[in-house]
């Protein structure tokens, strides 16, 4: 029993700090969120007591429209915290790989597989669609590095699809709020069990040591626009 409680509590923690990091870094982007969120809720309220009085029947509307009021509040929030998330790391050092690695399913990240001089940085991801090497920096000095990059995953991996993506505003590139989503979208060439083979062999590859920006992150791109 005692072993039970304490697991719970341990499960439980995590998501209430979440949530409350979720709040701290939105407001810090977005400080007018708290009034946003209460004038949500009590517009909504407000509406659904509004249309009891019409039919004559407040508080059973209002009864209705309180569960209704929390879940329009919660998902305008969710909304502007993805936002505000993408907004606290971009320009950051790491920032891409940061969002790569949020992705729950079908993908893992390795950060900084390569580094240059310039601090330009090259990510690893290998998922369903093969090999992704996603690129930071400076789009001039970037493509060389990715394209070493390239040649040495050929080698560890041969036959696998390598697919090349930066990360930016630019023609071509892709950005950081679209990261994940860009990913989640590219068509499958591996099947599940080939997939975990290329994990495998590139796992003894490794990548260097380097910070990734904290803080929550999305991890479904649709709840980003």
């Amino acid at each position: 029993m005692f072993k039970k409680k304490a697991k719970e509590k341990k499960i439980r923690t995590p998501r209430f700090q979440t949530f409350r990091d979720a709040y701290a870094v939105t407001k810090q982007v977005k400080p007018w969120i708290g009034i946003a969120l209460i004038a949500i809720f009590l517009v909504t309220l407000s509406i659904g007591i509004g249309i009891g009085f019409a039919v004559d029947h407040p508080v059973y509307f209002g009864f209705i429209f309180t569960p209704l009021s929390f879940l329009a509040t919660l998902l305008f929030f969710t909304r502007v915290a993805g936002r505000a998330a993408y907004s606290s790391i971009e320009g950051q050092m790491g920032a891409g790989a940061s969002v790569l690695m949020a992705i729950r399913k079908g993908w893992t990240t390795t950060p900084a597989v390569a580094v240059s001089r310039n601090q330009d940085m090259v990510h690893r991801s290998v998922g369903r669609a093969g090999i992704v090497l996603t690129g930071e920096g400076s789009p001039s000095t970037l493509r060389q590095l990715l394209q070493d990059e390239h040649k040495k995953t050929e080698r560890f991996a041969p036959g696998v699809p390598v697919i090349e993506v930066i990360v930016g505003d630019g023609e071509g590139q892709v950005s950081l709020r679209k990261l994940q989503k860009h990913l989640q979208k590219l068509p499958k060439k591996l099947t599940a069990h080939q997939m975990r083979e290329v994990r495998a062999r590139l796992k003894a590859v490794g990548g260097l040591s380097m910070p990734i920006p904290k803080g929550p992150m999305p991890t479904r791109a649709p709840k980003v626009r």
